[in-house]
């Protein structure tokens, strides 16, 4: 089968939707399928076309960013070619594109499946008003346009102003995690290379710095933490200087002062990294506000690694406690909650512990690729038979 997937960022951009695309992708190509994932040249570096891990790559010249969005002025041209040349089509939103490719795919007949990620909040400013519309718009053009949607639970389909008025096309997916095991002298190393020698505990915060994420609740909670733990360190994986984020940053920048002694960013890590990351820490915690946040991979990649997690009370984002009991979800924007939360896990980490593979079998990559497997020979079989 050859399949196309478009989406607006794909790696090395770091987010949960260009990870989730990422190991899709790979785990379809690794079941013998063609895939072409169409996407944004968003760095003037990066190759405009490439293939890895058996998926190629094709990206569009990007000539102006609006907002968190791009403009590719070729995109029409690829996509056309693109959707033309492959059996089914596979769209990530959200993106500002979703309308015009979903388009495509009903007039030439391909299959398409629409797979939802999170609702798109800008921070306010008249363009950015006029941007979250537009797309806004496209996303539920491209919604009564393909034949399917994908999303992460049943709970964020339900709550989502969009999906719930789709309802009736929406399968839930569980998304793909997967993710190593290190060895504990490896896990010492990463340890010992960042300085963290024996402190404790160590509270790890594997996300971009965007406003979404929340991060100033977990600053907040600090003092009620460290009146416990008082060498209590916060452990930062993730881009800093994220696309759209730099108001953010700013606003940041005098709580991350205040706890410089408590705070360590070690940067965008690799997956082998995120792995060390991860074990080497005693908690994680995804303390986000709203919906753009629908599930929050990096909690079941934390769970992997035998680590606890303490995540807010959002739909979708509190199924990974909910369905492995490895963890506690809080009212979101509580600092005070949140740091009640941690502190339970903390003084309670055996009642939180699960075994890996209990988790993994749930979330595996290459179970996640024979559903959508199976729902593209489906969707085939319903246009051939029409």
């Amino acid at each position: 089968m050859k399949i196309l997937v478009a989406l607006t960022y794909y790696r090395p951009h770091v987010s949960g939707l260009t990870i989730y695309v990422e190991r899709l992708s790979r785990a379809l190509a690794a079941r013998g399928h063609a895939v072409t994932v169409l996407t944004s040249r968003y760095d003037s570096t990066l190759l405009p076309e490439e293939k890895t891990d058996g998926v190629h790559i094709v990206r569009a010249p990007v000539i102006a960013r609006v907002s968190k969005g791009v403009i590719m002025p070729t995109l029409s041209y690829l996509a056309t070619k693109f959707v033309w040349q492959n059996d089914v089509l596979s769209l990530h939103l959200p993106q500002l594109d979703a309308s015009g490719i979903a388009t495509r795919a009903k007039l030439f007949n391909k299959p398409s499946v629409l797979t939802y990620h999170s609702d798109l909040l800008l921070p306010f400013t008249p363009l950015n008003f006029l941007a979250g519309n537009i797309v806004e718009a496209s996303n539920h053009v491209a919604a009564m346009l393909c034949d399917s949607i994908s999303a992460y639970t049943d709970d964020f389909a339900r709550h989502s102003r969009y999906l719930s008025k789709y309802l009736d096309k929406v399968r839930v997916m569980a998304p793909p995690v997967e993710i190593h095991q290190p060895t504990a002298d490896a896990v010492s190393q990463f340890r010992s290379c960042h300085g963290l020698g024996a402190r404790k505990p160590i509270i790890g915060l594997g996300v971009r710095l965007a406003a979404e994420k929340g991060i100033e609740y977990l600053l907040e909670a600090m003092p009620k933490i460290l009146a416990k733990y008082p060498e209590a360190m916060i452990l930062h994986a993730g881009p800093r200087e994220a696309i759209g984020e730099a108001a953010y940053l700013a606003k940041l920048k005098p709580l991350l002062e205040q706890y410089r002694e408590h705070y360590l960013h070690v940067g965008t890590l690799d997956p082998y990294q995120m792995s060390l990351f991860f074990s080497a820490c005693d908690i994680s915690v995804l303390p986000s506000i709203n919906s753009t946040e629908t599930f929050g991979l990096v909690q079941i990649e934390s769970m992997m690694c035998g680590t606890p997690v303490v995540a807010s009370d959002l739909p979708g984002v509190r199924q990974p406690t909910l369905m492995t009991g490895m963890g506690r979800t809080v009212p979101i924007k509580n600092s005070n909650a949140l740091a009640d939360a941690i502190l339970d896990v903390l003084d309670n980490k055996q009642k939180y512990f699960r075994p890996r593979d209990q988790i993994a079998s749930i979330f595996s990559p290459d179970s996640l690729a024979q559903k959508y497997e199976s729902l593209f020979e489906e969707l085939l079989r319903k246009k051939r038979s029409t």
